[in-house]
């Protein structure tokens, strides 16, 4: 993009990750939205929690996530499914979506208890999901039950799209958005430097010239909420960062996707045993959990915006307290800070994966070095509590912020037809449920569309 100075476009979207062009995909095709303009400060698409290498490359549907309850597991699927359904009806499986066998392990009696009341609870929703005991398991994934002394039983599915790029599925989405009628605006290399009013319009202040919206998304993860900040909205948000790393093995050990039972005393994803599709689907093994004083994984950032996102008022301290004062999430905070020591993190890691595998050593995994990224928790101050599910500020004004956490790409297309529906309304334009329905919805009574 070369030119500079002023640009009119009816739809600004900043951030180019899974979430905005999910975004650019939706107002393209299923509105009649006639220009959108994407903003990326990189000059490519997916760079940062989107890559790979960022992310599980899981497509969370909240059958095999014990950290969902029955509401939340509702939603989810409806709205991953958009991406399963995505995948097939444009043709995209084995390139961007894979089938693979998944499960959630359960070890020892406690734990084969709660999975056996889970399936009990989740099995309307998810009348596919099937209990292996050992036997079964034994022929599905060997090294599960080798070495092990302890009871287990998994809850899993067979051939179902598990694993995603999401960094080449922001990729198509873009280019299918450019086959569309509406007016497409690509500004990679190009940071969002101020976000202004005029008028009745939003001026982008940017690096290579300012920009004229009639609405605008903030899809930049954390930093949406540090955009937010200095508009004046969402005071009442603060952001714990959080980032996290990743463990291969040095061959391929699993074929499934194999997660453990989640503590439900800890806010933080329960580690799991991937196939990974960026290196010859040897396993990798994560994710670990700490705070860094960033926002993004191998970039700086200024001190300043640093302390804005934190937010260090009683409540967020309060919040701090509560996390640390639980001998269960002190012990987690520390055992996951010594898995990031140089050369001797695989020592202390070994633990989390022989739950999965009991017959590793510690020389059998090594750092994923390049790989891993930051998650925005975010602590809604006046409730004093962690947010553990995507955060949203919708300001009735034609400006919308939105911080996603996991699952933020398994959600995307339902995220993005949230957006829609609400740009739509606003600019008295019309969404295409129909259209959406029949490209991005199965015939299951809890499509995503019908729960709006």
């Amino acid at each position: 993009m070369e030119k500079e100075g002023s640009y009119y476009t009816q739809v600004a979207i900043i951030g180019g990750g899974i979430s905005g062009t999910a975004l650019l995909f939706m107002l393209s095709r299923y509105t009649n939205i006639e220009s959108v303009t994407l903003f990326e400060k990189y000059d490519k698409p997916a760079t940062l929690n989107s890559s790979a290498k960022a992310n599980s490359q899981t497509l969370h549907i909240g059958d095999i996530e014990t950290n969902y309850d029955l509401e939340k597991a509702k939603k989810v699927s409806a709205s991953s499914s958009m991406v399963a359904n995505f995948i097939n009806h444009f043709n995209y499986e084995d390139t961007i979506g894979s089938r693979k066998t998944k499960m959630v392990l359960a070890v020892g009696e406690e734990e084969i208890s709660r999975l056996k009341e889970r399936h009990e609870t989740f099995k309307t929703l998810f009348p596919y999901l099937e209990l292996w005991d050992e036997k079964e398991l034994e022929e599905i994934e060997p090294l599960l039950i080798k070495g092990r002394k302890e009871p287990i039983m998994a809850l899993g599915a067979k051939n179902k799209i598990t694993t995603v790029d999401f960094g080449k599925l922001s990729q198509t989405f873009i280019d299918l958005s450019q086959e569309e009628t509406c007016s497409v605006d690509l500004n990679f290399g190009t940071e969002v430097t101020e976000i202004t009013r005029k008028w009745d319009k939003f001026v982008i202040h940017s690096d290579r010239g300012e920009f004229m919206s009639d609405v605008v998304v903030v899809n930049a993860g954390a930093h949406s909420l540090l955009i937010a900040h200095e508009m004046g909205y969402g005071d009442n948000y603060a952001m714990l960062p959080i980032g996290g790393s990743f463990y291969f093995a040095k061959k391929q050990l699993l074929n499934a996707k194999v997660y453990t039972m989640q503590n439900p005393k800890l806010p933080f994803a329960a580690v799991h045993g991937d196939p990974d599709l960026t290196a010859d689907w040897k396993t990798r093994f994560g994710p670990t959990a700490f705070a860094m004083p960033k926002l993004e994984r191998y970039h700086n950032m200024e001190i300043l915006n640093l302390f804005d996102l934190l937010s260090l008022d009683g409540s967020v301290l309060g919040v701090y307290y509560d996390l640390m004062k639980d001998e269960d999430i002190r012990a987690y905070i520390i055992r996951n800070f010594a898995h990031e020591l140089p050369g001797i993190g695989n020592e202390f890691f070994i633990e989390e994966v022989q739950k999965l595998i009991p017959t590793l050593h510690s020389d059998d995994i090594e750092y994923a070095e390049g790989y891993g990224g930051m998650r925005p928790q975010i602590i809604d101050k006046k409730a004093k509590t962690l947010l553990l599910g995507e955060a949203k500020i919708d300001t009735g004004k034609g400006i919308i912020f939105n911080m996603t956490p996991s699952p933020g790409a398994s959600s995307c297309l339902g995220n993005a037809f949230e957006d829609a529906k609400i740009l739509c309304d606003f600019l008295d334009m019309d969404l295409l449920k129909r259209k959406i329905k029949k490209e991005l919805c199965d015939e299951k009574e809890y499509c995503y569309i019908n729960r709006q």
